[in-house]
């Protein structure tokens, strides 16, 4: 049935450690190597991206503070600018109410003098007056 033959059997196991130690140093070394290389890439760049992720954390908080003193200073700026639009509308305000009360007081003084003119006038042509009424009176 089968035969043994211990010279083909040296020569297959000949051939198989020759062929595993050319895969070896040919496939299996090359290939173990770059998977060796590639996890250190890998680790490495988890590495980086950490620190850019910690520097970027970091960057973003002093751009929030930056953007936080920005805003206040904003704050600050527009609060005086109102503060100064009303005082200079309260000082405008004030200036127009006593230029319009000193306005009114010449007013009221020319017009008690006027009135002191008329009644005066009128004092002084009553008599004409009532000369003329007497007339038409008796005239009718």
């Amino acid at each position: 049935m089968l035969d043994l033959n211990p010279s083909l059997m040296v020569i297959v196991l000949i051939v198989f450690f020759s062929l595993l130690f050319l895969l070896n140093h040919v496939l299996y070394n090359p290939l173990l190597n770059f998977m060796d290389c590639r996890s250190a890439t890998i680790a490495d760049d988890l590495e980086k991206a950490k620190e850019l992720s910690g520097n970027s954390d970091e960057l973003y908080s002093k751009a929030k503070s930056v953007t936080d003193l920005a805003k206040t200073e904003a704050m600050a700026i527009r609060q005086k600018a109102i503060d100064d639009a009303k005082a200079l509308a309260n000082s405008k305000f004030e200036a127009k109410t006593t230029e319009l009360d000193s306005k009114y007081q010449n007013f009221m003084k020319e017009l008690s003098a006027s009135q002191e003119e008329l009644r005066v006038t009128l004092t002084s042509q009553l008599p004409l007056l009532k000369e003329s009424l007497k007339t038409k009176l008796s005239n009718l």
